[in-house]
């Protein structure tokens, strides 16, 4: 496990609330839910203007980057796109 990913929070979401993020989910072409609700967070925190920290990315942790439709395969930094 990534140490930077070291806590665990359980979550419990309504069916209305579980469908969100998997619309998200797939219309961002995400790997996992958790990557989804990961961004979520991030984009509610930027919202609220609260600084969430390290400021990685969640793509910076899997093997998908975030491109101008979503999320695509490969590294965005690099321009390869898998």
């Amino acid at each position: 496990m990534n140490d930077l990913r070291a806590e665990r929070l359980q979550v419990m979401l309504s069916p209305e609330e579980l469908a969100a993020v998997d619309d998200f989910r797939f219309k961002h072409r995400m790997p996992t839910r958790a990557a989804a609700v990961r961004e979520l967070l991030k984009f509610g925190l930027a919202a609220a203007d609260v600084d969430a920290g390290a400021g990685l990315k969640s793509s910076s942790f899997g093997v998908f980057g975030r491109g101008p439709d979503g999320h695509v395969q490969g590294d965005p930094e690099s321009g390869n796109e898998g």
